[in-house]
């Protein structure tokens, strides 16, 4: 099976929201189509795949500004999540964050939300981000 390792940005605002994303293009377009057919959405914590050599800081920095050209700040690590899509294995790093610079302009995605706590299921998350999410609503 594939092997993807990609990096999440929990970007929070100072009002406690966590920004969630809807990708409308890119190599997981299928993947998205499939859960839209099963009444998901597929909203997502936004970030990408890592390079080779790449530190996951690093990886997430250079894909939150290219997506949403916003300059952020990982500040800790959350949570890695091991899910095994239909067609890959999914190894996703996911860091909480706040924003240094930027406006979040989509370049990549079709939608975008900021969600409090009480929120976070107004969303249809992608499997592997629904995990995020039981961490965030559990442990805040």
């Amino acid at each position: 099976m594939k092997q993807i390792e990609v990096v999440a940005a929990i970007i929070r605002d100072a009002e406690g929201r966590v920004f969630a994303t809807l990708r409308g293009c890119g190599e997981w377009k299928a993947e998205r189509e499939r859960a839209r057919m099963e009444g998901k959405a597929g909203w997502e914590f936004p970030g990408g795949k890592m390079e080779a050599g790449e530190l996951p800081e690093d990886a997430l920095k250079r894909e939150i500004w290219e997506e949403l050209e916003t300059r952020i700040a990982p500040e800790r690590l959350v949570q890695t999540v091991e899910w095994d899509y239909p067609t890959f294995h999914l190894t996703m790093h996911c860091f909480l964050c706040h924003i240094e610079s930027g406006n979040l302009t989509l370049k990549e995605h079709e939608a975008a939300r900021w969600l409090t706590k009480e929120q976070l299921d107004s969303v249809d998350w992608l499997p592997a981000d629904q995990i995020v999410v039981e961490t965030l609503r559990n442990d805040g």
